[in-house]
């Protein structure tokens, strides 16, 4: 479903969740508008109803997120000091619903804030088992890995320098 509505002498097209930046109007962030320069009303496959000029009854509601003011219109050329102009003012809306009829749309049920909680630790009795047994099995791999290798494998690696071959040019000389 989508909408063509007027505000501060523009047309704008909006459907649900559709951000727009309109000129300055009155509100808040976080208050709600109705906008009631609704000119069309489009659904799915049915046809369009157009207003003449506008649709009786029919509203657009918004979310005011911001006042903000426009940009500045710099141009980027060498010695371009000007420091006066216009900046409009502006609104940012979040379009909260669409009727044909003007009935306000139901609000969502926003999330309540939960008191974080924290994670409750575990007794200490509990976990200290734990870390010996795992600790236990890893000290018997160790030493089986130890018990395994023979001393003379590690020694010929340890003789070799970090060219390889310096400890063999030394036995033919």
């Amino acid at each position: 479903m989508y909408a063509v509505i007027r505000t501060g002498g523009k047309q704008y097209r909006v459907a649900e969740n559709d951000r727009i930046v309109v000129e300055r109007l009155a509100g808040e962030p976080g208050d709600t508008l109705a906008i009631e320069d609704v000119l069309m009303i489009a659904d799915g496959e049915a046809p369009p109803v157009v207003g003449a000029p506008v649709i009786e009854k029919a509203a657009v509601f918004a979310e005011v997120v911001e006042q903000t003011r426009s940009g500045n219109k710099k141009k980027r050329r060498k010695n371009y000091r000007r420091t006066k102009g216009h900046r409009q003012d502006q609104t940012v809306l979040r379009i909260t619903g669409i009727s044909a009829t003007g009935e306000k749309p139901k609000a969502k049920a926003k999330p309540k804030p939960n008191a974080e909680k924290a994670p409750e630790p575990a007794p200490e009795a509990e976990t200290e088992p734990k870390v010996a047994e795992q600790a236990a099995p890893a000290a018997e791999l160790a030493a089986e890995a130890a018990q395994a290798e023979p001393a003379a494998e590690t020694a010929p690696a340890a003789d070799k320098t970090a060219g390889g071959k310096a400890a063999d040019d030394k036995t033919k000389e």
